[in-house]
C-alpha cells in the first residue's frame, strides 16, 4: 500500500506540472501510460540504485515544461518499455495510438542488432533517430529529454563511461538541441558534459564568475535602473520587460580554452535583455541604446533580418558604460523570445502544432533530409552532424544581397551550392569582396562573395572538390553529379582505382574467380551489378580505403578454404558431431564430455583433450589447464581440434555468482527475474558474508554465451547487485 501511495503522489506531482500548462491535455491516457511504466520496470533499478521507472518519469517532467502535447508525455513514460522489458511495440499501438507507437519506436536504441564496432552502433542508431525525426519531430525532442535526465544522474556511472557519456553528448546531442533551437536544454547538456570532460577549466570559469558576482549585480542593478527610466521617457506606452543574464560556462570554455581569449576579452560575459512587442520597437530601443552607451565596433549582429538556422531572431550589440564594464544587449519581441527559449518545441507550447503543409517547419527541418541524402557510413555520419550542425555559423552575402548561412568553417565551393546545385557544379573560381581567391577559401562572416561561373557544355566540378567541401550538403550534390552525368567516366575510374588497390594489397586471384569475389562484394554493398560498384567508386559513394579492408578479409577466407589437405590429413581429419553439440575432429566413436572446470557454452572458443579411459575432454580455450601454446605442451598430441556443430543439445547449465548487499526480498527477485526471462532454474542457494553482503549461486539453462550473458545483464540491474560471475562447475 506504501508504495501505491508513493507512486500516486508521483503522478499528482506531474499532473500538477500539466496543470500549469493551461493546455487541452488527455489526463486519462497519461494517467494510463504511467501505470504502465511503474508495472513493466518493476524490480529494476539504475545504477544510481533509484527504481527504474524514476527515469521516464523525469523525462516526461522535461517534457511537460517544454509544453509538449499529450502524446509526447506518453512516449516519454514508455520510451524504455519495449527495449528494457517485455512489452512488445503493437502493444504500445492497441494501447496508446500509432502516434506514441512512432515515437517510441524512434527513441529506442538499436541494442538488438550486432555491430562491428560501437561507432558503427552509435551511427546506426542516430540515423535511425534521424529517420523517425523525418516522420515526426517530437522522437529527438524526447530523445533529447532522455540524454539531459541521464546527464543529470551522470555521477553513478564508472569515469571512464561518464566521459564517453559526455564526449558524445556534447558532440551529438548538444549541436541537435541547438539546431532546433531549444537553448534549456542545450545549455545544460553543454554544461554537464564539459564539467565531466574538463572539470579543472569547468571550477576555474566558475571562480572566474563568482568572484564579480556582487560587483557585477550592483552594476547591472544601476544600469537597469537607467535603462528603465531613458524607455519609459522617449517611448511612453510601449510594454517591454528587462531581464539581465551571465554567459553559459561552455560558451565561456570556447572563447577561453578554444579560441584562446583572455576572461577579461569576453565582451558579452554579461548581458541585458530588452523584450519588446514589434519588430520596429526593436529598432527603435537598439537606436536608444546606442544614445545611452558607447557601442563596441564589430561587435553589431542582427538576426532578426538574417535569423539563425535554428530560427533564432534579436539584434546583438556589445556596448561600455560609464562604469567602463563592456556588455552584450540582446533585444527581441516577445514572439521571437518564446522561440529563442523552446525553440521547435514553442509549435506545441504555443499550441500550434505541425501541419504536414507547413513550409516555414520543412525549410527548418530540411537539414534532417540533407544528412540522410548523403548517405554515409558510422564515422562520415558522426563527423557530419559535427560539422553541419556547428554551433558556430558564418553569414556571407552574394553581390545581390542574399545572406548565406554556412557551419564554421566552409569554403566558397560550400557557399557555392548553398546558393544553388546548377551554380556550384558551374563554377569555374569565386571573388571575396572583388579579390580572385583559391577554391579551398574558407567564408567568413560578411564577406561579399561572387561565384564565377561558364556555360561551356561538358564543364563540371573536380573530383577534388570532395576533399575542400565540408557540408554534407555540397559532398552529396558533387556525388549526385558524377553519378549522374559520368558514368562511363566513373565506371572507368573506379575500376582502375579498385585494381590498383588490390594489386598493393596483395590479392591476386584469376580471372574468374576474382570477378566472382568482386560480384559477391558487390552485392554486400548492394549495387546491382559489378559495374555499379565501380561507378560509385569513381564519383566517390563508395570509398576505397573502407571496401578493401572487406575484400581482403574475405580474400584471406577464400584462400584458407581452398587450400587442398596433404594426404595424411586427408585420411585422418573427419568430423564426428556429438550429443553435446561438439564437433570433433580426428577420433569416431568416442565419449565426449564438458569439463567442468571452465563449464564451456555454445559460442566460446573450445579444445579437445584425449583422456585416458574416458574419451574426449572438451576445455574452453582460456581455460587454466588449457596450455598457452600447445606446441609446447608435454604431450602435445593429445590436444584436437574441436568447434561447436550448427546443430545439437541446445541448453547447457552454468552457475552463476550473484554479491549483493545483503536485503529482505533479494532472493525472491532473482528467482522472479529468471521466471520472466523464462530461464530454467536447477539451483539456487544463498548465504550472508562479511559487511552486510550476500553471495546468491544460481545454476541455469543457457543456450548460448550472448543468451547467458544478456541472463547476467538481467540479473546486474537488480537494487544491491554489485557483480554477476560465471563461475567454474
Amino acid at each position: 500500500m506504501e508504495l501505491k501511495l508513493k507512486y500516486e503522489k508521483n503522478f499528482k506531482h506531474l499532473e500538477g506540472i500539466i496543470k500549469e500548462q493551461q493546455g487541452n491535455y488527455d489526463l486519462e491516457m497519461i494517467r494510463k501510460a504511467f501505470e504502465l511504466c511503474v508495472s513493466a520496470h518493476k524490480g529494476q533499478y539504475r545504477k544510481s540504485s533509484e527504481e527504474f521507472y524514476f527515469h521516464p518519469y523525469s523525462v516526461a517532467k522535461i517534457i511537460v515544461q517544454l509544453g509538449m502535447d499529450s502524446e509526447s508525455i506518453a512516449a516519454a513514460l514508455l520510451h524504455d518499455v519495449v527495449e528494457d522489458t517485455d512489452i512488445q511495440l503493437e502493444q504500445i499501438k492497441s494501447m496508446f495510438g500509432a502516434d506514441v507507437a512512432l515515437i517510441v519506436d524512434g527513441v529506442t536504441k538499436i541494442g538488438r542488432i550486432q555491430y562491428v564496432s560501437r561507432e558503427q552502433q552509435q551511427a546506426e542508431s542516430l540515423r535511425k533517430m534521424l529517420i523517425a525525426m523525418g516522420k515526426d519531430i517530437r522522437v529527438i525532442i524526447i530523445k533529447l529529454a532522455d540524454r539531459l535526465h541521464n546527464m543529470r544522474t551522470i555521477d553513478s556511472l564508472p569515469d571512464q563511461k561518464q566521459r564517453d557519456k559526455a564526449l558524445e553528448t556534447i558532440e551529438v546531442f548538444a549541436p541537435i538541441a541547438h539546431r532546433l533551437g531549444i537553448r534549456s536544454i542545450k545549455d545544460e547538456l553543454e554544461d554537464l558534459a564539459i564539467k565531466h570532460l574538463d572539470p579543472i577549466a569547468y571550477h576555474e570559469i566558475e571562480g572566474l564568475l563568482a568572484a564579480k558576482q556582487d560587483f557585477r549585480e550592483s552594476t547591472f542593478n544601476s544600469i537597469r535602473a537607467r535603462i528603465e527610466e531613458r524607455l519609459g521617457h522617449d517611448m511612453p506606452g510601449v510594454n517591454f520587460a528587462l531581464q539581465s543574464r551571465v554567459k553559459s560556462i561552455p560558451g565561456i570554455y570556447r572563447k577561453m580554452f578554444i579560441q584562446g581569449k583572455d576572461f577579461d576579452e569576453i565582451y558579452d560575459v554579461y548581458a541585458l535583455r530588452i523584450i519588446t512587442d514589434t519588430v520596429t520597437d526593436c529598432y527603435n530601443v537598439l537606436g536608444i541604446m546606442h544614445d545611452m552607451f558607447r557601442p563596441i565596433p564589430n561587435r553589431f549582429k542582427d538576426y532578426i533580418s538574417t535569423p539563425k538556422p535554428n530560427m533564432y531572431q534579436s539584434l546583438h550589440t556589445t556596448v561600455i558604460g560609464r562604469e567602463a564594464v563592456p556588455f552584450e544587449i540582446q533585444i527581441r519581441t516577445f514572439d521571437m523570445h518564446h522561440t529563442a527559449e523552446f525553440g521547435i518545441a514553442a509549435h506545441w507550447k504555443y499550441k500550434e502544432g505541425i501541419t504536414k503543409n507547413n513550409k516555414q517547419m520543412e525549410d527548418r527541418l530540411a537539414w534532417i533530409r540533407q544528412i540522410l541524402e548523403a548517405d554515409e557510413d558510422a564515422s562520415d555520419l558522426i563527423r557530419t552532424i559535427k560539422i553541419d550542425l556547428s554551433q558556430e555559423d558564418v553569414f556571407a552575402v552574394t553581390p545581390k544581397g542574399d545572406v548565406i548561412n554556412l557551419p564554421a568553417g566552409s569554403t566558397v565551393i560550400d557557399f557555392a551550392f548553398a546558393i544553388h546545385s546548377a551554380v556550384g557544379v558551374r563554377m569555374i573560381g569565386a571573388k571575396v569582396d572583388g579579390k580572385i581567391v583559391q577554391i579551398n577559401h574558407v567564408v567568413k562572416t560578411g564577406e561579399v562573395i561572387e561565384i564565377l561561373t561558364t556555360n561551356a557544355a561538358g564543364h563540371g566540378p573536380s573530383r577534388d572538390w570532395l576533399n575542400i567541401a565540408v557540408t554534407s550538403s555540397a559532398k552529396a550534390k558533387i556525388r549526385s553529379w558524377f553519378k549522374k552525368e559520368r558514368r562511363e567516366e566513373n565506371i572507368e575510374t573506379g575500376r582502375t582505382a579498385l585494381e590498383t588497390e588490390l594489386r598493393r594489397n596483395s590479392v591476386v586471384l584469376p580471372e574468374k574467380e576474382m570477378r566472382e569475389l568482386l560480384e559477391e562484394t558487390a552485392k554486400k554493398q548492394k549495387c546491382p551489378n559489378l559495374e555499379e560498384l565501380y561507378a560509385s567508386i569513381g564519383y566517390g559513394g563508395i570509398l576505397l580505403e573502407k571496401l578493401v579492408p572487406k575484400i581482403k578479409e574475405d580474400y584471406v577466407k577464400l584462400i584458407k578454404a581452398n587450400e587442398k589437405p596433404s594426404i595424411e590429413e586427408y585420411i585422418q581429419k573427419h568430423v564426428v558431431r556429438t550429443p553435446e553439440g561438439v564437433v570433433i575432429e580426428g577420433i569416431d566413436n568416442c565419449l565426449v564430455k564438458l569439463s567442468k572446470c571452465c563449464a564451456p557454452l555454445p559460442g566460446d572458443d573450445i579444445i579437445g583433450f584425449i583422456t585416458r579411459g574416458h574419451g574426449v575432454s572438451v576445455h574452453k580455450r582460456d581455460c587454466v589447464n588449457v596450455p598457452v601454446n600447445i606446441a609446447e605442451a608435454d604431450e602435445p598430441s593429445r590436444w584436437i581440434k574441436a568447434y561447436w556443430a550448427d546443430s545439437g543439445q541446445q541448453n547447457f547449465t552454468s552457475t552463476l555468482q550473484i554479491s549483493a548487499i545483503d536485503r529482505d526480498g533479494l532472493l525472491a527477485e532473482v528467482t522472479n527475474v529468471l521466471f520472466n526471462m523464462r530461464v530454467g532454474l536447477h539451483a539456487i542457494n544463498g548465504r550472508a558474508i562479511k559487511g552486510g553482503n550476500c553471495a546468491i549461486s544460481v545454476t541455469v539453462s543457457a543456450a548460448s554465451v550472448e543468451h547467458l550473458k544478456s541472463i547476467i545483464a538481467k540479473l546486474q540491474k537488480l537494487e544491491g547487485v554489485y557483480s554477476v560471475e560465471r563461475i567454474n562447475q
